[in-house]
């Protein structure tokens, strides 16, 4: 592994990293409310089309970070509309 992808792989993980005291937040609390549904489509969408552009160009701090932020994101979306169909 060269310097770059080492970077890469830091960069990746603390941005991903930085997902999981909201999830864990949301989680505990089950409060949803503060979580803007459009930021979070927005958000999974653009984060599915890097992971998508990682596979395409085999880069693994793309791939990786994305695939776990994809991850994330997707718990932190069920949960809002978990949320909002409890709303209703």
């Amino acid at each position: 592994m060269d310097s770059v992808q080492l970077i890469g792989l830091v960069a990746g993980s603390l941005t991903t990293l930085a997902f999981f005291p909201q999830v864990l937040r949301t989680w505990r609390s089950r409060q949803t409310r503060g979580l803007s549904l459009s930021w979070l489509l927005l958000f999974t969408t653009g984060v599915l089309l890097w992971l998508v552009y990682g596979l395409v160009i085999g880069d693994l701090p793309v791939i990786v970070a994305n695939a776990v932020t994809l991850i994330l994101t997707l718990c932190l979306l069920g949960m809002k509309l978990r949320g909002l169909r409890r709303q209703s």
